[in-house]
């Protein structure tokens, strides 16, 4: 087909939006609607999944060493624990930081103790290790401790599992929902297609009558779908920025909802916007062409 030709089809299909006007805007409110469920859920799964990801990043180990390990020795071993291959970062803890740490954890009677000892030599100096892996944490727990003159490691293993499982379940309930929204707006788009479609039956079978060819009877549909349907990813990404960003703001508010649940973890949109834009527009055009396609199938076996 010559490039004129191809022309002359798209403007048909970009006209038959104007001349259809009603179900085009039909087509174009289940698009949205479609996306954003899909889209906003997703994006919620991947939030969702972030803040569990933070949540493993804080469950640390802690390792103590022997009290008579000389400073050049732990300075040996904070380098040995770096080069562990599942380390994600390694603080060193001195022996007053140790003695510091614990008053502040007494109240009572129970710090009133520490005020009959004198120095802190008798504290062993130590470190606070966080993981890339948090399901890997019983293993790399095991490699601390066969490094020489560590003399106790204590690490969250129950907590590990915890967050795993919720992981999981997070990943297994979100796949579903994510799916059944899917089926439920492929179902919706189809419809609609079909009964835009259904409305210009007639106009298809006289140009099928005439000579018309399959491919220039549904190349116009093909365009005025696709239009629509980059129309609709682009209202929804729109719509869902507006969303995102009000959510966003109200949960970076609240400073101590954020402390307790790590809501820092949240994925700012500014990280995320252009992969949405894009997925938003690809998906819109690519259903609404292939909707529009294939629901003038039935009318063009004539």
């Amino acid at each position: 087909m010559k490039p004129s030709g191809l022309k002359y089809l798209a403007d048909q299909g970009i006209e038959n939006i104007w001349k259809n006007k009603m179900m085009s805007f039909a087509t174009f409110c289940v698009l949205l609607i479609s996306l954003l469920l899909v889209g906003v859920s997703a994006l919620f799964y991947i939030n969702i999944n972030s803040m569990i990801l933070g949540l493993s990043n804080q469950n640390e180990i802690a390792v103590y060493l022997n009290v008579t390990t000389p400073e050049e020795r732990v300075t040996e071993v904070e380098a040995e624990l770096k080069s562990l291959d599942n380390i994600n970062n390694v603080e060193y803890i001195s022996k007053q930081q140790a003695l510091e740490r614990m008053q502040n954890q007494l109240t009572g009677r129970g710090k009133a103790i520490f005020n009959y000892i004198e120095g802190y030599d008798f504290m062993p100096d130590g470190f606070s290790v966080t993981v890339k892996d948090n399901d890997r944490i019983t293993e790399t727990t095991d490699s601390i401790s066969m490094i020489p003159d560590i003399q106790e490691v204590q690490s969250s293993t129950q907590v590990a599992e915890f967050l795993r499982e919720l992981r999981r379940m997070a990943t297994l309930i979100a796949g579903a929902v994510i799916v059944a929204l899917a089926v439920v707006s492929m179902i919706m788009i189809s419809n609609t297609t079909k009964a835009s479609v259904y409305a210009r039956r007639e106009e298809i079978q006289i140009m099928k009558y005439v000579g018309a060819t399959n491919i220039f009877i549904r190349m116009p549909f093909f365009v005025e779908g696709m239009v629509t349907g980059l129309f609709s990813g682009t209202g929804a990404f729109f719509i869902t920025w507006a969303i995102y960003r009000s959510v966003y703001n109200i949960l970076t508010s609240q400073t101590a909802l954020m402390t307790a649940f790590n809501i820092g973890s949240i994925i700012p949109f500014a990280e995320i916007r252009f992969t949405v834009l894009v997925s938003y527009i690809l998906i819109g055009g690519f259903v609404g062409a292939l909707g529009s396609v294939i629901s003038t199938r039935r009318h063009i076996n004539v």
